[in-house]
């Protein structure tokens, strides 16, 4: 059984739950932090190819979880943190995980935040090594401990 497969059978995955917390944190901080998110684990071997780009933002527009959002906004957002990552790699991590970090201290929305951030790792079948590093630093951004999604 793969890693992702563990995560669903633990519940931290299952889609209709991930959909209900992430409804549940409609708001803008919450929105700007699924963005960084997504791009850090679009750039999580250093720099965001328009190819992983473009099926990233694929992705997030046909992703149910995230469908409580303007896709419009998402896609705006999403835009913007990949510049900032492609302009700057190192500053625009800061700045992502910077963002992140305003879910520090609302356990319910990092949790959902990683959760979206390991939806998007494991989307195309391989959450490789530097997806699971990213997912590391969010969560370390927002005070979870990794072991929690099994990338400690």
């Amino acid at each position: 059984m793969g890693f992702l497969d563990n995560l669903k059978n633990k519940g931290l995955l299952a889609g209709d739950q991930l959909k209900t917390k992430v409804g549940q944190f409609k708001s803008k901080d919450f929105a700007e932090a699924s963005m960084a998110t997504c791009a850090l684990i679009a750039a999580a071997d250093g720099s965001v190819e328009p190819e992983e780009r473009a099926k990233t933002a694929a992705f997030i527009a046909s992703n149910d979880v995230l469908s409580v959002f303007n896709a419009g906004d998402l896609r705006e957002s999403f835009d913007k943190w990949c510049g900032k990552l492609t302009a700057d790699y190192d500053f625009g991590k800061i700045e992502a995980l910077q963002a992140v970090g305003k879910l520090r201290g609302k356990p319910d929305q990092a949790r959902a935040v990683v959760g979206v951030g390991v939806v998007i790792g494991g989307a195309d079948g391989d959450f490789d090594p530097d997806e699971r590093k990213a997912v590391r630093e969010i969560c370390q951004a927002v005070g979870i401990d990794p072991s929690e999604f099994g990338v400690a």
